[in-house]
C-alpha cells in the first residue's frame, strides 16, 4: 500500500509541475527581462521559489520584472504591496495574479 501512495503522490507532483500555456508565456516575459540567458522557460518549476534559493531573484529582479508585467499586461504590481511575498512567491502564483488582474 506504501508503494501505491509513493506512486501517486510522485504522479501528482508530475501533473502540478508542467506549466500551463500562461505560465511558460511568464516564465518567458522573465528569462527575457531579467536577461536569464541559461534558462528555458519550461525548465522552470511552477512551484519553485522566485527569490533566494529558486531561480535566485533579488529584489531589482522584482522591480524590473513589476515593469515589464505592466507594460505587458496592464497591471500594476506596487512596491508596498502587501500581498507581493505571495504573488512573488513563484511562477504559479504570478501567472495567477496576473491572470486574474491583468487589463490587456
Amino acid at each position: 500500500m506504501t508503494d501505491c501512495r509513493k506512486l501517486v503522490q510522485q504522479r501528482k507532483a508530475r501533473i502540478m509541475s508542467v506549466l500551463t500555456a500562461f505560465e511558460e508565456e511568464v516564465a518567458q516575459l522573465i528569462i527575457n527581462t531579467l536577461n536569464l540567458e541559461d534558462i528555458e522557460a519550461g525548465s522552470i518549476d511552477p512551484e519553485s521559489p522566485l527569490f533566494n534559493e529558486g531561480l535566485g531573484l533579488d529584489s531589482i529582479d522584482a522591480l524590473e520584472l513589476s515593469l515589464a508585467i505592466s507594460t505587458n499586461y496592464g497591471l500594476q504590481i506596487k512596491s508596498d504591496d502587501s500581498e507581493n511575498t505571495k504573488i512573488f512567491s513563484n511562477l504559479r502564483s504570478l501567472s495567477q495574479h496576473i491572470e486574474n488582474n491583468r487589463n490587456k
